[in-house]
């Protein structure tokens, strides 16, 4: 059934923290969608930041995919994220997620050399094991934080390996990726200063990698970006710290939060968990794609208009912000049959979970696939009882759908 709120659609204010406090966020989008799909809203506060003026929240599946794929409309170049920054403080932080083309085109097709099939292939062999440790680790206790003793481990323990962090740092870079995207959350970071130490710590990390990779190169991404070369260009320092910064980030918080709501959601649909154990196999394609879906790991991005231009009925003109709600996509009654049932079969599943198509669509989306996947593999088939008990913890965001703390339950196993 379609979820519900309570609030006057006058005092539903998306740039307000409190809004993601509420057990009604699903019914608020359902509202929004149904009666006010482009509205917009003021922004909130955040120390350190200016209040900025605004942003139009696009809340229907077909509007966001529309704005996604028109890249010379919908610019990323002058954030993606709702508060303003400076256009350094921007590439710094997001690297070519907040550039337009030419030069974002050029920058992908540089850190694409991190990523060809070469590469991938020989990373499915390590997430199969690195999987298998972490269920070994766990499998004994019968209960265990799955955040960060399963969900987190995996990814952050891939993506490590890929750039060629050494294992005694693995925890540090789990550290400060939890900062630079849990900003917002008294727990991680509640001022641009402790954002601001996050990232220099990471940037001058990814430094002094590249210098010994330099003298020393290895057969993993750091060297492969320093090696690049694309017409006679190669990334200067400032474009590698700032990928780096990129690539630590979200290839360590957006698959753990998949994993983390996949297992949630597994426990909720115990019909649906059941059909994929059964024929895992030929169900695994279809389920990590629902799993994507439904947890939508990265609730939004913002894009700035270039022109006037009408959407949904509403003029936004140049220079307006305009923020992408994946998750309301994702949940669009207007384009998915039964959007609030968990589906492991769903098919088509065009979900807009790894973003909504256009240039600045997930570099990584392969690879998260293939951890989701195994992951689940093992965990299904050596603790096929494995179950949330209470509620997460959930992170203070509107960026991130994250959990910080879930406990799980199993009988023991070897």
């Amino acid at each position: 059934m379609t979820p519900d709120t309570d609030l006057a659609l006058d005092d539903i204010q998306l740039g307000e923290l409190s809004i993601w406090l509420r057990p009604d966020r699903e019914g608020i989008f359902a509202k929004l969608r149904a009666e006010r799909p482009v509205s917009f809203h003021a922004e909130g506060e955040f120390p350190g930041v200016p209040k900025g003026p605004g942003f139009w929240a696009l809340t229907r599946y077909a509007d966001v995919v529309r704005a996604s794929m028109d890249a010379e409309t919908f610019v990323s170049g002058h954030g993606v994220n709702i508060p303003d920054q400076t256009p350094e403080l921007n590439e710094f932080f997001g690297s070519m997620i907040n550039m337009d083309a030419p030069r974002h085109t050029k920058l992908r097709r540089l850190v694409s050399a991190g990523f060809t099939p070469r590469t991938l292939k020989q990373v499915e062999q390590s997430v199969r094991t690195q999987a298998r440790r972490i269920v070994d680790a766990v499998a004994p206790k019968g209960t265990c934080d799955f955040i960060e003793e399963v969900a987190a481990a995996l990814p952050l323990g891939i993506i490590c390996d890929m750039m060629g962090i050494a294992e005694a740092d693995h925890r540090r870079i789990f550290e400060l990726t939890n900062i630079i995207l849990g900003v917002g959350d008294p727990e991680y970071a509640s001022s641009r200063e402790e954002l601001m130490a996050a990232a220099m710590e990471l940037f001058q990390y990814a430094q002094t990698l590249a210098d010994e990779r330099r003298q020393h190169p290895r057969d993993d991404i750091t060297t492969a970006l320093i090696q690049a070369d694309v017409d006679g260009e190669r990334l200067t320092s400032q474009e590698l710290g700032s990928f780096f910064i990129l690539l630590a980030a979200a290839g360590n918080e957006t698959t753990r939060n998949a994993i983390s709501h996949g297992i949630k959601v597994l426990t909720e649909f115990p019909a649906e968990r059941a059909r994929w154990m059964a024929d895992f196999d030929r169900i695994a394609p279809t389920a990590v794609e629902e799993i994507v879906r439904w947890a939508t790991p990265v609730i939004h991005f913002r894009r700035t208009a270039t022109r006037d231009v009408e959407v949904g009925g509403q003029q936004i003109r140049a220079g307006d912000k305009v923020v992408l709600w994946y998750n309301s996509a994702n949940r669009d009654e207007r384009f998915w049959d039964d959007p609030y049932r968990f589906d492991v079969t769903r098919t088509p599943n065009d979900h807009v979970g790894f973003g909504a198509g256009g240039p600045h669509f997930c570099l990584g989306a392969n690879l998260a696939r293939r951890e989701i996947r195994v992951m689940f593999e093992e965990l299904l088939h050596r603790l096929p009882d494995i179950h949330v008990t209470g509620s997460p913890d959930m992170l203070q965001s509107a960026f991130i759908h994250g959990i910080k703390r879930m406990r799980v339950e199993f009988t023991p196993a070897r």
